[in-house]
């Protein structure tokens, strides 16, 4: 683990065997306190994800990945099985429909039963769909940390970098996607300032980025998401780096809302503007932006916020939790097999298709 990491609770790790449990960390809760939960069955591991109680398109792949893992695990009759893990995939997938890593996931723990069916037991087959679980947090380790070694070149020594959100260590298994290519830059050696867009409505640039930050050394300064601008115009920052929840083949990119609006001014003040995310969140059977479902959430997290009801009774309200940036505005997308630019259909599917 990055040392700057090393004070940072895990965003979830699984206990025992094939039959254990799957303990979160409860983001809800910070900055102020910081508690850990259990989950034991899939209610509860897709009560966590749809609350936010994890969240990050990488995370909430490698949760639902347990969860099914923790439906499926005490099961012992072949056709209740088959049909319980299509059950479970489906209501899991649909609890976040904007992140494509969440179904990714959800498929390659489908694809692992299937293999087997009708060639082992249920127990056996059961112990696939965990390994695979555990491979596919595993793998986000790796990922995550090539991620932030490839996009570390882009940043340099002494320069400020806003971010958007939260896409690091808490929005996957360990270093994280934006976040880690900031991580990355100071473990090796470079002096790096990052500020943090609140992100309303729910704050996670406010609780979560500059919780971690901080908490791991990194100098950060929060800011209003309307501050962005005035910040770009002083010119206190020479790059915005940003995750992602779904990319589309052209390069259009989903993440959340408030995120095409940084791009905008980055382009205003011709300032460079990355995308970091894993393969996973590529969906190349979408052809643009306009064809990524994205996800409207509770009017309650903009009337209500946080308990206190800051709009008239009876108002209206729009949440879209995503918008999309399109791939034109979009400097590079930084994966784990390398820095993709010119962001476009053919490079895309040159660095990512063929892996």
């Amino acid at each position: 683990m990055n040392a700057a990491l090393a004070t940072l609770p895990a965003t979830l790790r699984w206990v025992g065997d094939r039959l254990g449990y799957l303990v979160l960390l409860d983001q809800t809760l910070l900055p102020t306190e910081c508690r850990e939960m259990e989950c034991r069955d899939l209610d509860s591991v897709w009560r966590a994800i749809r609350e936010l109680r994890v969240r990050g398109a990488p995370a909430i792949g490698i949760a639902a990945a347990y969860g099914m893992a923790l439906e499926l695990g005490r099961l012992d009759d072949d056709g209740k099985f088959f049909s319980r893990l299509q059950d479970a995939r489906n209501r899991l997938a649909a609890c976040r429909p904007t992140a494509v890593n969440l179904q990714w996931a959800l498929d390659r723990v489908v694809g692992a039963a299937e293999e087997l069916r009708g060639r082992a037991s249920i127990s056996v087959i059961h112990q696939a769909i965990w390994e695979e679980a555990r491979g596919i947090h595993e793998q986000d380790r790796a990922i995550c940390r090539a991620i932030g070694v490839a996009g570390a070149e882009l940043l340099d020594e002494g320069s400020a970098v806003l971010t958007h959100c939260n896409a690091g260590a808490l929005a996957t298994s360990e270093h994280g996607t934006a976040l880690g290519v900031i991580y990355s830059a100071v473990a090796s050696g470079k002096r790096i300032h990052v500020f943090v867009d609140e992100t309303r409505p729910l704050l996670q640039g406010a609780r979560l980025s500059a919780w971690e930050l901080s908490r791991s050394g990194v100098p950060v300064t929060l800011i209003c998401d309307s501050m962005a601008a005035q910040v770009m115009r002083e010119r206190r920052v020479q790059a915005v780096i940003v995750g992602a929840d779904r990319i589309a083949a052209n390069g259009d990119t989903a993440n959340k809302i408030g995120t095409y609006s940084v791009a905008c001014l980055a382009r205003m003040h011709a300032i460079p503007f990355y995308v970091a995310a894993p393969s996973s969140t590529f969906d190349l059977t979408l052809s643009d932006g306009d064809q990524i479902p994205i996800e409207t959430r509770d009017a309650r997290e903009i009337s209500e916020g946080f308990g206190r009801r800051t709009a008239p009774d009876g108002i209206s309200i729009y949440n879209p939790a995503f918008d999309v940036t399109p791939a034109e505005l979009i400097s590079a997308l930084i994966t784990e097999f390398g820095v993709i630019r010119p962001v476009n259909t053919h490079t895309i599917r040159e660095m990512v298709a063929l892996k």
